[in-house]
Order: structure tokens, then C-alpha cells, then sequence
């Protein structure tokens, strides 16, 4: 990589992780509007690779603002601030007015375009307003960023262990159909630090015992590269290398948060099933 390049590289990364970090660590609220707009960003981002590869119709602006009635819906209701399930009827509105548009819609792609629509939804917006769960659940509504701290963490040390350890001793391709230049030895390297980074989780914070931070590192290293290799699998059949510019030397929004976005609903099920033992 040339230097300038690295440079920008860097210099990119330092300032988005410090938003990032910021964003989650200052308030709910920050949070609230880091997220909601990574978020939207995702969606127009997604829509928009679909419609160039694919010669859709997708609907980009509605369906990022869906999205958005999502995650605000979300956060309202796991912040305490609206506990009705009322709160997510314009969200359950949208997503009728996508079959009635389809419906009135006579280009010949108006069913492909619906489905990528409720695709866009499954796959980022739903991911996106489960988070609003990990920074709520441990505090009874109060925001608590523990959890959502602790999956990027998570996901940063085994991206960055798993590309040290696989350029290093990479022999034996992970997915070579899909990411060539995924290894074995690369998961396995960045899996034993993530695990480690879970362990020096269970000394500083009491939300779970060991076994339970370990439990939680390994949700993030399977469903973490299992999100990275789906979202190389759809670069690769829109046929591009990244999946947009607006981080310059990091590609796009999706190539920076898709190990996170398929790693939230399961860390959200993992949850749910400890906290339902913890009553038996």
C-alpha cells in the first residue's frame, strides 16, 4: 500500500473510531444520532449498489426512512421513553405502503424491487435497532453501552489478529469461493485473541461470569466472520470490490460494519437465553 494512501487510511480510521467510541461512551443520545444515521447511510448504500448491478426500481429515500422509523421505534421502546408496542405502528405502516407501491408499481421488476426492499430491512435495519437492546437491557432503561462496547472491541481485535495472523501463517484457505484471502490459521489467530480480550472483559466488568464472556466472545467470532464473508458474497455478485467511497481508504459503510450487523441479532438471542437460565 503507498504511503499516502496508508496515511489517509489511518488518519480515517482514528477519526471514525473516535466518533464511534464517542458516540457510545458520552450518552444515549449521542448515540441515538451516530447510529441512526451510520444506519441510514447502510441502507442508502445497499439500495444502491442493488439498483446500479441489478437495473432495480428500489425506492432508496423510503426505504431508509423506514429503517429509520425502526430504530427510533426501537429506542424509544428499549429506553423506557415509549413501552407501547404503538410505537412501532408507522414502522409496520411502511412496510404496507412497500406491497401497496409494488402493487401500483408496473415496471416489470416492481416484485424484485420489494424484495430487495424487505432484504435492506432484514439485513441492516433490524440488526442496527436490536443495538438499542445491548445498551438498554442491562439497566433496567438506563442506557448502559457495555455490551455494544464490548462487540466492537471484540470485532476489531479479531479482524485485526485474524489479517496479522493469516498474512503471517495463512496456508489453508477459510471460504476461498467467496474471500480468497481469508486462512484458517488467520480465524484461529484472531480467535484466540478475541477470546482473550472476553477474559480481560470478565475482570473489569461483573455482567457475567467467565463462561459467560466467553460465550459472548465466541457469538462475536463465528457470526462476526460468518458477517464479513456474506457481505463479500454480495460485493461479489453486484461486482464490486467495496461496497461505496465515503470512508476514503475503507471503502463504505457495509465494509465497516458488516461483521457487527449479523453479529447484533445474535448476540441479542444470547441474551435473551442467558437472562432466561438466570430466572430458572
Amino acid at each position: 500500500m503507498a504511503l499516502p494512501n496508508l496515511i489517509t487510511r489511518i488518519l480515517t480510521g482514528a477519526v471514525f473510531v473516535a466518533i464511534l467510541l464517542g458516540s457510545i461512551l458520552f450518552n444515549q443520545y449521542t448515540f441515538l444520532i451516530v447510529f441512526a444515521l451510520i444506519q441510514s447511510l447502510a441502507l442508502w448504500e445497499f439500495y444502491g449498489l442493488i439498483n446500479s448491478a441489478k437495473q432495480t426500481n428500489i425506492p432508496e429515500k423510503l426505504n431508509a426512512l423506514g429503517g429509520l422509523l425502526l430504530f427510533l421505534a426501537a429506542f424509544a421502546y428499549y429506553s423506557g421513553l415509549y413501552t407501547s408496542s404503538v410505537v412501532f405502528i408507522p414502522y409496520l405502516i411502511y412496510i404496507q405502503f412497500l406491497f401497496v407501491f409494488t402493487l401500483y408499481n408496473k415496471r416489470s421488476s416492481a416484485v424484485r424491487s420489494l424484495a430487495y426492499s424487505l432484504m435492506g430491512q432484514a439485513y441492516i435495519a433490524l440488526p442496527f435497532s436490536l443495538a438499542n437492546y445491548l445498551v438498554f437491557t442491562n439497566n433496567a432503561g438506563g442506557y448502559h453501552s457495555i455490551f455494544l462496547l464490548a462487540l466492537l472491541v471484540m470485532l476489531w481485535v479479531n479482524d485485526s489478529f485474524a489479517y496479522l495472523t493469516g498474512s503471517q501463517f495463512g496456508k489453508h484457505r477459510l471460504f476461498e469461493r467467496i474471500s480468497p484471502k481469508k486462512s484458517w490459521e488467520g480465524s484461529v489467530g484472531g480467535a484466540a485473541f478475541t477470546l482473550l480480550t472476553a477474559l480481560i472483559f470478565s475482570h473489569f466488568y461483573n455482567e457475567f461470569h467467565v463462561a459467560g464472556w466467553l460465550g459472548f466472545g465466541l457469538i462475536v467470532i463465528v457470526f462476526g466472520t460468518w458477517g464479513d464473508l456474506i457481505e463479500s458474497l454480495l460485493k461479489r455478485t453486484v461486482g464490486v470490490k467495496d461496497s461505496g467511497n465515503i470512508l476514503p481508504g475503507h471503502g463504505g459503510i457495509l465494509d465497516r460494519f458488516d461483521s457487527l450487523i449479523f453479529s447484533i441479532p445474535a448476540l441479542f438471542v444470547y441474551l435473551k437465553i442467558v437472562q432466561f437460565i438466570a430466572t430458572l
